[in-house]
């Protein structure tokens, strides 16, 4: 029993650490294509507050809408909210993103590589 008590606190700080990692890895963003990500953001009605107990998720159109998710899903519950917006608002057609506003009017994207057009498939699960 001598022997594995001295163990014991390394076991420990390698358990702790190999928990804080994993955790750390879940809450984590996913990669996003800075150029499409960009111009659909200024058109996602969802947007992150900055408030006294971390991070919340409000609405440009409902300003009743508020979420305030741990820091462990923030970015998945926005990810999420994100995606389930762009299957109503956006299409993809040919190489083009189309993306509709709220009040109805639609601007285009040309999506010049095909990392774009996957970003979108993936994250907003738009397929043409």
């Amino acid at each position: 029993m001598n022997k594995f008590s001295k163990y014991l606190p390394i076991a420990l700080m390698l358990a702790f650490f190999l928990f804080g990692l994993s955790a750390f890895l879940e809450s984590k963003p996913s990669h996003k294509n800075e150029r499409v990500y960009k111009t659909v953001r200024q058109f996602s009605p969802y947007y992150m507050e900055k408030r006294f107990g971390g991070l919340e998720i409000r609405s440009k159109i409902d300003p009743k809408f508020k979420e305030e998710p741990d820091n462990m899903t923030l970015f998945k519950a926005f990810e999420q909210l994100e995606h389930d917006w762009g299957q109503k608002y956006l299409k993809i057609a040919g190489n083009t993103l189309i993306i509709t506003d709220s009040n109805g009017t639609e601007h285009a994207l040309k999506l010049t590589e095909k990392d774009e057009i996957h970003f979108v498939q993936n994250y907003y699960g738009v397929h043409p």
